[in-house]
C-alpha cells in the first residue's frame, strides 16, 4: 500500500512539474520586455540570389535610371547603429544611386513599408538592418558591408528589373483572407477549453443561494471581463516582445514546438480519457481559486478572472502563443490589434453563453455534467488545432 501511494505521489509530482514547466515557459514569453522593433534573423539571402518582386510596391526601385537603396533600420538596434555609418559613407561614394533611410521604430509608415517590401520579395522573416536594392535583399552588418557594392553594380547593369508600382501602400488580401478564419477558428476552440468553464461554473454554483439573477450576471460578467483583459493585455505584451526582441524566428520556433507537443498530449488525453488532464489548472492553485470564489463579490470576481487567466496557461496557452507568433510574423503590432480583439472576443463567447443560460434557469450542475461528458472531445479538438497551428508556424519559418 505504501509503495502504491509513493508511486501515485510520484506520478502526480511529475505531472505537476511538467505542467509548471510548460506554464512557466508560456508565462516567461508573455512577460518578455520590449525594447525595440525588429524581425528575427533569417538565413542571409546572399548576393548571388536575385529576386524579382512579385507584388506591387508603393516605393520605386529606380529613380531617373538610378537604383534606389531602401535601407530599413531601428535606432535602438546595436547592429543598426553599427551599420548606419557605413550606409552614410555609401551615400557619398555612390552618387549614381539613391538612398532611402527608413526608421521602423519611429515611423509607422516605415514599419508598414517594411512589411510591404518583405511581402513583395517573399521574405517572411528579416532582421534589421535590412536593405532592398533592385532584385537583391541584404541583411545585417556583415552581409551588407560585404555585398552592397556588388549589388549596386549588378543592379545598375540590369535596369530592366522593374516591378509594377502602386499609388498607395499595398497589402496582401490573401493574407487577410487566410488569417481571419484562422484566428476566429482557433479562438473558438480555445474558448471552449474546460479550464475556464470549470471555474465559472464553480463560481456560479456558489452564487445560487443569493436568489438574485442580477447579482449572478454582474459577478459572472466581471469574471469574464477580467479574463478578457488579462488575455488581451498579455497578448499585446507578447506580440510586442516577439517583434522587438530580435528573436522572432526563435520565439516562433519555440511556439510551434510547444503547440505541437501540447497538441499531442491533449489528443492522447482525449483518446485514453484520462480522469486527470495533464494540461490543466495546477492542483496547487485550486485552493487559491476556491478562496476567491467563496467571496462572491465583484472585486473578488475580477481578481479571480485574472488568476484563472494566469493559472490556465498550461491548459490554453499553446493555441494563443501559436496565434500570436503567426500574427507577429505577418503584420505590425498596430495592424495586429484588431485581430487580437477579434480573438479575445470570440474566446469569451462560450463563457458568456454559460453565464446567460445559468442566469436564466439552467442548473450549473447540468452544465458541469455536460462539461465532464464532452471533455475528451474538447481535448481532441484543441489538440488537433494546436498541431495544425504548430505546423503552419514551422512552414513559415523553416
Amino acid at each position: 500500500m505504501r509503495q502504491v501511494t509513493r508511486n501515485t505521489l510520484s506520478r502526480k509530482g511529475g505531472r505537476r512539474a511538467v505542467t509548471r514547466v510548460l506554464g512557466g515557459i508560456i508565462l516567461l514569453l508573455l512577460l518578455l520586455p520590449s525594447f525595440s522593433w525588429a524581425d528575427s534573423p533569417n538565413d542571409p539571402s546572399g548576393i548571388e540570389t536575385a529576386i524579382t518582386p512579385t507584388l506591387t510596391l508603393s516605393q520605386p526601385l529606380y529613380e531617373d535610371g538610378k537604383p534606389v537603396v531602401h535601407f530599413f533600420y531601428n535606432t535602438n538596434c546595436a547592429e543598426c547603429q553599427k551599420t548606419i555609418p557605413y550606409m552614410e559613407e555609401m551615400v557619398a561614394l555612390h552618387p549614381g544611386a539613391v538612398f532611402r533611410f527608413h526608421d521602423i521604430r519611429e515611423s509607422e509608415t516605415d514599419r508598414e513599408l517594411f512589411q510591404e517590401f518583405k511581402r513583395a520579395y517573399g521574405k517572411e522573416f528579416l532582421p534589421v538592418p535590412s536593405l532592398f536594392v533592385g532584385p537583391y535583399v541584404l541583411t545585417e552588418y556583415e552581409e551588407i558591408t560585404k555585398n552592397l557594392e556588388d549589388a549596386l553594380r549588378l543592379t545598375a547593369q540590369q535596369p530592366s528589373v522593374h516591378p509594377t508600382f502602386a499609388n498607395n501602400s499595398g497589402s496582401s488580401g490573401e493574407g487577410e483572407t487566410l488569417t481571419i478564419p484562422l484566428v476566429a477558428g482557433a479562438a473558438l476552440v480555445d474558448g471552449i477549453n474546460p479550464c475556464a468553464f470549470a471555474v465559472l461554473i464553480f463560481l456560479l454554483l456558489s452564487l445560487l443561494g443569493l436568489d438574485s439573477r442580477k447579482k449572478v450576471l454582474m459577478v459572472g460578467a466581471t469574471f469574464i471581463v477580467a479574463v478578457f483583459c488579462f488575455y488581451f493585455a498579455s497578448g499585446l505584451g507578447l506580440f510586442a516582445a516577439i517583434q522587438s526582441s530580435g528573436m522572432s524566428r526563435l520565439v516562433s520556433l519555440a511556439a510551434a514546438v510547444i503547440a505541437i507537443i501540447a497538441g499531442v498530449i491533449s489528443i492522447g488525453e482525449a483518446l485514453w480519457k484520462k480522469p486527470t488532464p495533464f494540461l490543466s489548472i495546477p492542483a496547487s492553485t485550486k485552493g487559491i481559486i476556491d478562496t476567491w470564489v467563496k467571496k462572491g463579490s465583484l472585486p473578488a470576481a475580477f481578481v479571480l478572472g485574472i488568476l484563472v487567466g494566469m493559472f490556465e496557461l498550461p491548459c490554453t496557452g499553446g493555441i494563443y502563443l501559436a496565434i500570436l507568433s503567426l500574427l507577429s510574423n505577418r503584420m505590425t503590432l498596430y495592424q495586429g490589434i484588431p485581430y487580437l480583439l477579434l480573438y479575445n472576443l470570440i474566446f469569451i463567447v462560450p463563457l458568456v453563453l454559460i453565464l446567460v443560460v445559468v442566469a436564466f434557469g439552467v442548473a450549473p450542475e447540468q452544465l458541469e455534467k455536460i462539461r465532464e461528458e464532452k471533455r475528451p472531445y474538447i481535448r481532441l479538438a484543441m489538440g488537433i488545432v494546436m498541431i495544425i497551428l504548430g505546423i503552419i508556424l514551422l512552414l513559415e519559418i523553416l
